[in-house]
């Protein structure tokens, strides 16, 4: 279960660096598509933020409960 939470967390980094990657392009070119790909950014950052804390703390709790 927590290695999926981990490549989950990294799938969110991801899709980050593929919106960042198109805001670039895409910038000059059709604005709006590109502050589409920033709002996509920065969502994924936080939930990738997100997702990793709550493992942390997922794991933490699996190993308190196991001593």
């Amino acid at each position: 279960m927590i290695n999926i939470l981990r490549y989950t967390e990294y799938l969110y980094l991801a899709v980050c660096v593929f919106s960042v990657y198109r805001i670039f392009t895409d910038w000059n070119i059709d604005r709006q598509s590109a502050y589409l790909f920033v709002f996509f950014a920065v969502v994924s950052i936080g939930m990738f933020l997100f997702r990793r804390n709550y493992r942390k703390k997922f794991e933490q709790r699996k190993r308190d409960n196991q001593q």
